[in-house]
């Protein structure tokens, strides 16, 4: 049985740094994309940041970059997502989600499995 297991979230003060993490089970992890996105109040699900199978990273230009940091570490199953200058716009459900073969970077109908998600709340 394959499980995703996000932990991290919280209520943080904008400007704060949170880091999230993400454990999977049952599944060959190194073979799995791994994917962060999020879903704010009253707003679609909106991809954040992922991560190949192989280790290329990909990140939402628009929002995230230059202050998210994706990362994974195979030894552990666990891919981190590293969340710094936040936002109160980045008040969200942030779930993981993993993809065999992946590029890092699809659709959210194309992925194969989902955490449950953490909730990210940013006070301004």
């Amino acid at each position: 049985q394959v499980q995703l297991v996000e932990s991290g979230g919280g209520l943080v003060q904008a400007g704060d740094s949170r880091r999230l993490s993400c454990v999977a089970s049952g599944l060959t992890f190194s073979d799995y994309a791994m994917t962060w996105f999020r879903q704010g109040p009253g707003k679609e699900r909106e991809f954040v940041a992922g991560i190949s199978w192989s280790g290329g990273s990909s990140y939402n230009v628009g929002s995230v970059k230059g202050r998210f940091t994706i990362a994974r570490d195979n030894a552990k199953n666990t891919v981190y997502l590293q969340m710094n200058s936040l936002k109160p716009e980045d008040t969200a459900v942030y779930y993981c989600a993993a993809r065999r073969y992946g590029s890092g970077r699809s659709s959210p109908s194309q992925y194969d499995y989902w955490g449950q998600g953490t909730q990210v709340t940013v006070s301004s």
